[in-house]
């Protein structure tokens, strides 16, 4: 597909998550019901008020998930969240990584930027960057987008952290400048950095009133098997290619 027609798609995309994409609201507390029965993933409320413990003994490495409510799984117990579910697809393929679930409710890109440090914390191999949705809600600069973005990829690498980016798009009622310049956000840091880019996080989610919950904004469980299928076709690779350069799981 070329170019002009990625963003024409994007547009089309952005229509849909105008409608499924207001990912400021609620609590990070719904999304940390059950975590008794998740215990492989850390919880993103434990993310949220203090630094992960990374002294514990035989602490695995990790992967980090920074996101906003759609990755902190509001409304879903945690074992239904797609961070959740990559930690069960990563075991189970002898991958030895600790998931660790950076959600946070209504967290813009900047709010990703000023906890990074914490969410950092530890042995983190990989990082998942998913922010975006609630600076498009909000209308923010899309200047500032990229900055924090890139702010956060930089601060990642500098650590030898290998990274991925999720691409979210923004509703219309910005106008189509808006729509474009943001969409165009997510591929470009990719080509800058030279990072994975999953091209949108909820293609095949955003605005279906099945795999959306009665808010008609967050993923059901079952739209979350498809996000968390969008975050492992690109986390994969990775995963795999860095054990066998000799990190977890070799």
């Amino acid at each position: 597909m070329t170019r002009s027609g990625n963003i024409r798609g994007g547009l089309a995309l952005g229509i849909l998550v105008a409608l499924t994409t207001a990912v400021g609201c609620g609590s990070a507390s719904d999304s940390s019901r059950d975590a008794a029965r998740s215990p492989a993933v850390t919880p993103p409320a434990q993310v949220a008020a203090q630094p992960p413990d990374v002294t514990a003994e035989g602490a695995r490495p990790r992967v980090v998930i920074l996101g906003d409510s759609l990755t902190a799984g509001l409304g879903l117990p945690v074992g239904q969240a797609y961070p959740t579910l990559l930690q069960r697809r990563l075991t189970d393929e002898g991958l030895n990584y600790e998931v660790v679930n950076a959600g946070v409710s209504g967290d813009t890109s900047a709010g990703g930027l000023s906890r990074l440090e914490w969410a950092l914390a530890g042995d983190v191999r990989l990082l998942v960057v998913a922010l975006g949705g609630n600076d498009g809600l909000r209308g923010l600069p899309v200047e500032e987008l990229h900055q924090n973005l890139a702010r956060i990829i930089e601060r990642a690498q500098a650590g030898g952290i290998g990274v991925v980016i999720a691409g979210m798009e923004a509703p219309p009622n910005y106008g189509n400048d808006y729509i474009v310049a943001f969409h165009d956000v997510y591929p470009a840091l990719a080509r800058e950095y030279h990072v994975a880019l999953v091209p949108f996080l909820l293609q095949g989610v955003a605005g279906s009133e099945v795999l959306n919950q009665a808010d008609g904004i967050h993923p059901t469980a079952a739209g979350a098997r498809i996000v968390a299928d969008n975050v492992w076709a690109v986390l994969r690779p990775l995963a795999i290619e860095r054990r066998r350069e000799g990190h977890p799981g070799s």
